[in-house]
């Protein structure tokens, strides 16, 4: 058969579209292959996390083909959101491989609970520092009369008594019933003596 009469065949055709579909088909593996290699071992940066809520920082990171991972939720803070991301690792601005883990830390819905120590008959300074190392505030210093001066008579909050056990908020205040020291001194010297008030802590 002639080379005229080849290409107005069939088969000519049929030959020429194979051949162009295999070419189409090598051409787009060829530019998937180069795409793959160029991206290989391309770092992505790091979005800035802290103060976002939870649900935007996995949008964020999906968008980028990063992952988040909530290690621990720290104590409340009142610089930060509730419930936002306090800490984050690795930092904002890192450069990170694709899929990595970003590892982050929220901040609680708020103030925690605390169980109050048994303070009746401790000095006030003891006690002071008791709580205050707990997260407690000072609020009211009052005085009634008893033999040991600033000794902790009770601990009171909103006017409610407190005992050991009880929980309070952490940051939140607590006021003090402390002995005066005057009692068993002789009338006269009650008598002279000034009164006591309550005094309020700045």
């Amino acid at each position: 058969m002639s080379i005229k009469k080849f290409v107005t065949t069939k088969a000519f055709f049929i030959n020429i579209a194979l051949a162009v579909i295999i070419i189409v088909v090598i051409s787009f593996a060829s530019l998937r292959w180069m795409k793959s290699s160029t991206n290989h071992g391309q770092k992505i940066a790091v979005p800035e996390l802290r103060k976002m809520k939870v649900d935007a920082a996995i949008r964020i990171l999906e968008e980028a083909n990063l992952k988040l991972v909530i290690l621990d939720t720290l104590d409340y803070d009142t610089s930060v959101p509730p419930l936002s991301i306090v800490e984050q690792d690795p930092i904002a601005g890192a450069g990170v491989k694709e899929n990595r883990k970003i590892y982050v830390k929220i901040n609680a819905a708020g103030y925690s609970k605390i169980t109050l120590p048994d303070l009746n008959q401790l000095t006030f300074r003891q006690a002071l520092a008791t709580v205050e190392a707990m997260g407690l505030e000072l609020g009211t210093t009052s005085y009634q009369t008893y033999i040991g001066r600033d000794v902790v008579l009770q601990i009171r909050q909103n006017g409610q008594a407190l005992k050991a056990g009880d929980k309070v908020l952490k940051a939140s205040k607590i006021d003090f019933v402390l002995g005066d020291g005057r009692a068993g001194l002789p009338a006269e010297a009650l008598d002279v003596a000034p009164e006591i008030e309550n005094n309020t802590a700045e």
